[in-house]
């Protein structure tokens, strides 16, 4: 052995009471071919390694530890908590209203879903659910499904980035801006927008709102058939991805899989059609599924479910328009926060007529928003859980109140919790590079995992 290597049978960075395992090797000038001698004459088989928790294909900070004989799969371990915000524990200091914008940052990809869930639980408990208006109902399926849009896409175009369809993914994310400039017409912001609240949603559509939706509806029919024509029948991109994360119905089952990845192997389960919430039962789409549970079956579902959303997206727009001037939330003062507010001209703030309104001449009204603002509305002694139908599953939000101005106990069933449990049943056996499209086909968002 050369004098920058040497194998030796003591390890420096051990500790006194520590007994070596096995050959411990020192490396300092890098001649790599006389330790890989070495080691093959040693009896070790297997290398373990960490994948993440930040490498670009693990989809957030996701660690997996990996046992490998090559570049086989042995062994798989997911470390999760990378991502831990406390956000479920920062709700219980919160009133019910902040409760949404708390939410909304944890499957940040999908958050309109989050605010979703999160409300219709505090509205079961208030007892309101069938005193919210038709038009915040439609708002709400309207968000909901441009948002699913956008969430598929993110995973379509990450998923194509890591089978080597670069195409997919710039256009992905091309579509995928089409709707945030639509969500930041409506809410103000792109993201984690706070919009949906218990008893209604934050604020109308602005004047031109309908319009804009129309040129997204446009824009996306127009672009949406050209990632069947990319990837639909390329052998490249079948390669790739058939085969690969195989998970059949008795595996989904045993694991509490929901979404795409169950719907993958002919099981027709989706709340929108099951459990109907926010008058889904009124809107005429289909439920995808398909024969092969895989990583490709699962692209095939998402890419159909866009389309599929897009057809809601059409129904909504029309009932919208039949809809104008209809309230937005529901119809108690104590419970509508912030009460009738209107936004300003510029998008940044309450409108004159808003304030001139509670300032100078309803003192009703100032002592509403008064008490709304800084110390909330109550909620009755109770629990209730509302699952929804996000893009990755099912994500529901079991809400528990003592009686108070703010939750006792908030608790988010994210789907990809999950899912990243059967991560060694998908690849065990199978390679790393397998492991990568595995993973995104499953569409797990770390931000929902961790909380």
């Amino acid at each position: 052995m050369s004098d920058t290597i040497s194998p030796i049978d003591t390890d420096p960075y051990a500790r006194g009471d520590e007994e070596n395992v096995d050959r411990v090797y020192t490396a300092a000038g890098g001649d790599w071919s006389e330790i890989s001698a070495e080691h093959a004459d040693s009896d070790d088989q297997t290398v373990v390694i960490n994948m993440g928790p930040q490498h670009p294909s693990t989809h957030g900070v996701l660690r997996l530890m990996l046992e490998l004989d090559g570049e086989t799969i042995q062994n798989l371990r997911a470390g999760i908590g990378y991502l831990h915000t406390g956000i479920e524990k920062n709700m219980e200091f919160r009133s019910w209203t902040q409760g949404s914008t708390f939410v909304t940052r944890m499957d940040y990809v999908a958050p309109l879903f989050n605010e979703a869930a999160y409300s219709m639980s505090v509205e079961r408990l208030l007892g309101i659910e069938d005193e919210i208006p038709e038009r915040t109902q439609v708002i709400r399926v309207l968000m909901m499904e441009l948002c699913r849009i956008a969430s598929h896409l993110v995973c379509i175009a990450t998923g194509g980035m890591e089978a080597g369809a670069l195409t997919v993914m710039t256009i992905g994310f091309r579509e995928r801006e089409m709707i945030l400039d639509f969500f930041e017409a409506v809410t103000g912001l792109r993201m984690n927008h706070g919009y949906i609240r218990p008893g209604g949603v934050s604020t109308d559509l602005p004047d031109n709102a309908l319009a804009q939706l129309k040129e997204v509806i446009a824009w996306l029919k127009k672009r949406l058939p050209e990632y069947a024509k990319f990837c639909n029948e390329n052998p490249i991109f079948k390669g790739r991805m058939k085969g690969v994360g195989h998970m059949d119905l008795a595996t989904c089952m045993a694991f509490g899989v929901t979404g795409p990845p169950l719907r993958s192997t002919g099981y027709d389960w989706d709340l929108r059609r099951k459990q109907p919430y926010c008058g889904y039962e009124d809107y005429d789409f289909e439920v995808v599924t398909w024969d092969e549970p895989d990583a490709y079956g699962r692209f095939r579902i998402r890419l159909e479910e866009i389309n599929q959303s897009l057809h809601i997206v059409e129904q909504c727009a029309e009932r919208l328009a039949a809809t104008e001037g209809q309230s937005i939330r529901v119809d108690d003062p104590k419970l509508a926060w912030p009460a009738e507010l209107t936004v300003g001209a510029d998008g940044q703030g309450n409108s004159n007529e808003h304030l001139r309104h509670i300032m100078g001449e309803s003192m009703e009204a100032l002592i509403h928003h008064f008490k709304l603002v800084t110390e909330g509305f109550k909620v009755p002694a109770g629990q209730a859980y509302v699952p929804i139908e996000s893009p990755k599953g099912e994500l529901g939000a079991h809400v528990v109140s003592s009686g108070g101005t703010n939750p006792y106990r908030v608790h988010m069933r994210d789907p990809g919790f999950n899912h990243l449990q059967t991560l060694p049943v998908m690849g065990e056996g199978g390679m790393i590079s397998d492991l990568v499209l595995a993973i995104g086909s499953i569409d797990p968002v770390m931000g929902g995992v961790d909380r």
